[in-house]
């Protein structure tokens, strides 16, 4: 592989990650794009840093639009593939503001402005670059950012503090465990969802669970069923459980207001690659 693509690849991967919430389609995305690297006329190539990113922008977009056409072929809730990261590792990418609640969120943009949002927040490209990356007019992107943060707003009340989020997931699973309900209720905001990706090849529930009720009963049913063991880890950068009972998967929460607010769960086993060495990306 060239020296000039190795020296941009981690801020390339970061980006098709951001856009597409898999490593898979990422790294998909970042062959394609060294295969049209190897093609180009590097004569022609001012920046090439402007160049790749330009390439993997425009193939993310198009595989991200595929990936929606499609998605309704996929068994039960779909989210974000979680990433190892731990401050004793070196992340594969830069996960900065990438939690899951985050990419979750994410999903409900469309492409062009995912696109948009990823360039400006991310990467703090100038909306003329963008455009330009686009094949659109500045006031177009501009317009399509505005549009992302509207539907974005809820982000602003996410609490993105390590150690809280390791407190109350710690609490809610030794909760669960005990089936102490009261605790349990006072860990959840009441509008509380567990969100649970078995990608039809873990029965995780095929819907999301909704209220605090319901996912009290499912979860200490969960504890007492399978009895699982849990080690610390960590997803995005942020504070996970990984839970080992009759399938493996990933715990993170996203907290509101000093509660949980939403559980994510990832069992599909072709999200968990990062997850299957000692080591981690």
């Amino acid at each position: 592989m060239s020296e000039e693509f190795l020296a941009h690849r981690r801020m390339l991967l970061g980006m098709a990650y951001r856009l597409l919430g898999t490593l898979y389609d990422a790294e998909d995305v970042l062959q394609e794009a060294y295969l049209r690297w190897t093609r180009a006329d590097r004569s022609e190539v001012a920046e090439p840093r402007r160049y790749l990113t330009r390439v993997v922008a425009r193939l993310a977009v198009d595989a991200l639009r595929a990936r929606q056409a499609r998605r309704e072929d996929y068994i039960g809730t779909w989210l974000p593939e979680p990433l190892r990261t731990g401050d004793h590792q070196q992340s594969l990418i830069d996960t900065e503001d990438l939690s899951m609640a985050m990419l979750h969120l994410m999903e409900r943009l469309t492409p062009p402005q995912r696109a948009v949002y990823v360039l400006r927040n991310a990467f703090e490209l100038p909306y003329a670059e963008i455009a330009g990356i686009l094949d659109r007019t500045e006031d177009d992107c501009r317009q399509l950012h505005r549009r992302a943060a509207a539907a974005l707003a809820g982000r602003a009340r996410f609490s993105t503090d390590p150690a809280e989020h390791a407190r109350l997931l710690e609490g809610f699973v030794a909760a669960a465990r005990t089936g102490d309900v009261e605790r349990l209720e006072a860990l959840l905001h009441e509008d509380v969802v567990a969100w649970n990706d078995g990608g039809g090849k873990v029965r995780t529930g095929p819907n999301p669970i909704r209220g605090r009720a319901k996912v009290v009963r499912f979860f200490t049913a969960v504890m007492r069923r399978h009895d699982p063991s849990t080690t610390r880890t960590g997803v995005n950068g942020g504070a996970a459980l990984l839970v080992e009972a009759n399938y493996r998967y990933t715990m993170c929460l996203c907290v509101v207001d000093g509660k949980i607010h939403d559980l994510f769960r990832v069992a599909n086993p072709a999200k968990l690659s990062t997850f299957d060495a000692q080591g981690s990306y």
